[in-house]
């Protein structure tokens, strides 16, 4: 009978340690603040079935907002538009409903994981799903889905940066299908609506590798014309 009597107490302590979705959203996007510039280098490797691209050596920019620019000296950088939200900045900027999605494990991490519906019923995103390193107060994927863009997820691996809450590495998985070529690129290629031996349509992958960032050192408006 005593330990059915603490039983409510413990699930009332449980409840309190976990954090509301917005309070824990507001603490990643504090921390992401603390990054007003960057430039980074960086590894580009680019696995699409219909594209044959060689690894790449890259600078990334960044600028608050939302500025965002991929350099490859050597070649046109394939990533899908809607990747732009590698920084994450302009995923968390947007007036959104938070629904808490419950709790998971990603790659060894406690997460929880939470749901953002857009405010704004004309938003190009449709629903984002987030997963929370509640501890390390990181976000380790998130999974969206556009209407412009289909659905892709962007997974992330932090280490030396990680108190300003960005990635050593990020990896971009998207359905080939929903993914359009740069403007003014033509030659011939499967557009990946052709199903696989497994059923399912192609899928596109592209990680990125981050060797160093520059932060807060100033990045000039001209880097993204």
């Amino acid at each position: 009978m005593k330990y059915l009597l603490l039983l409510p107490l413990f699930f009332v302590l449980l409840r309190g340690h976990a954090q509301e979705p917005a309070t824990l959203l507001q603490k990643v996007r504090a921390r992401l603040d603390q990054v007003n510039d960057y430039q980074a280098a960086g590894l580009m490797k680019t696995n699409v079935p219909f594209l044959k691209v060689p690894e790449a050596q890259v600078t990334i920019y960044f600028k608050k907002p939302d500025k965002i620019k991929i350099k490859n000296d050597k070649g046109i950088s394939l990533v899908p538009k809607g990747a732009v939200t590698i920084s994450l900045n302009t995923l968390l900027r947007g007036s959104y409903t938070t629904l808490d999605a419950g709790l998971d494990t990603l790659n060894g991490h406690r997460v929880r994981l939470i749901k953002l519906l857009p405010q704004d019923e004309t938003a190009d995103l449709v629903l984002a799903t987030l997963y929370v390193d509640e501890s390390r107060v990181l976000i380790l994927r998130a999974r969206t889905t556009t209407r412009e863009n289909g659905t892709y997820e962007v997974e992330m691996t932090y280490g030396k940066y990680a108190a300003y809450a960005l990635p050593d590495k990020v990896v971009f998985t998207f359905n080939t299908k929903d993914y359009k070529l740069p403007k003014g690129l033509t030659f011939d290629y499967d557009d990946g609506s052709k199903q696989h031996a497994s059923g399912g349509p192609a899928t596109g992958k592209v990680e990125l590798i981050y060797q160093f960032y520059n932060i807060n050192k100033g990045v000039s408006d001209s880097v993204f014309q």
